[in-house]
């Protein structure tokens, strides 16, 4: 069956260091993330970027990678038309909260001293989840989120940053999305499959983290570029599925023969 629809994560997987289109993992400059973006079009695959980035964006990123649409803030944001189109997955977050309270924020960066703090200035601007960044066990805060009441919540590891965000933690920090559960990115993957029409098996997705193994489920095939591997967690999580492959190359070169792949199918 021919792919219809790529959804793909986009910092560290579809761009490069810096959030560059145009450099690979360590730098180098390489046109060909960009040579296999224009075969996608050629061949008439719908692009939907899938990020943890806000509304505005990915209503930039978007435009500048003709993407058909996308899903933002892990999940929680799905946007189509040009962005004139939108629908917001609030999952069981309950009908008196708009967002997570400030309050519960203080308390929790409190609890992790020098092991979490908001991912400033990326975490402004924000619709429904929060974004932070550190080294915690993800449990353990989903646990201590029970415990004080707020059981609609979970923590979720989007991947490595960095160290340069927290010099002082002395390992790579990773960023991390507090959103309501039943808010992710395989949520709102079969969200827009289901809107757009279109069967898992014309679908795949592209990603590097532990997030983006939430679209596995959802779609024919599940592309992980090869820096993925260097989460901690992603080896026991992949026993998980049977749809998985783990490209050679990592960052934009991985993406681009995933890609490839799904053009020449």
């Amino acid at each position: 069956m021919s792919i219809r629809v790529v959804y793909t994560d986009l910092d560290g997987t579809m761009v490069g260091p810096k959030g560059c289109f145009f450099r690979a993992e360590g730098g180098a400059i390489t046109l060909e993330p960009a040579r296999a973006l224009a075969e996608l079009h050629d061949a008439g695959i719908a692009l939907v970027l899938v990020s943890g980035r806000t509304r505005p964006q990915l209503l930039e990123a978007a435009a500048i990678f003709g993407a058909d649409g996308f899903i933002g803030e892990l999940g929680a944001i799905v946007g189509w038309n040009e962005g004139r189109d939108s629908e917001i997955l609030r999952g069981a977050m309950p009908p008196d909260f708009d967002q997570v309270p400030e309050y519960l924020l203080d308390r929790m960066v409190e609890r992790y001293p020098g092991r979490l703090e908001l991912h400033t200035p990326w975490h402004s601007g924000r619709e429904v989840d929060v974004m932070l960044r550190g080294k915690i066990d993800v449990s353990e805060v989903d646990g201590w989120l029970t415990e004080t009441g707020f059981s609609w919540l979970s923590m979720r590891d989007n991947g490595l940053i960095s160290p340069v965000h927290m010099p002082d933690l002395g390992v790579n920090p990773h960023v991390y999305h507090l959103v309501p559960d039943g808010v992710g990115k395989g949520d709102a993957v079969a969200y827009d499959l289901k809107r757009r029409g279109v069967s898992p098996a014309e679908a795949i997705a592209i990603g590097d983290s532990a997030s983006d193994l939430a679209m596995a489920p959802h779609v024919g095939r599940m592309h992980l570029v090869a820096n993925a591997v260097r989460h901690p967690d992603i080896a026991a999580l992949l026993t998980r599925y049977d749809n998985v492959t783990v490209e050679a190359g990592p960052v934009g070169a991985g993406w681009a023969s995933a890609v490839r792949a799904a053009a020449a199918v």
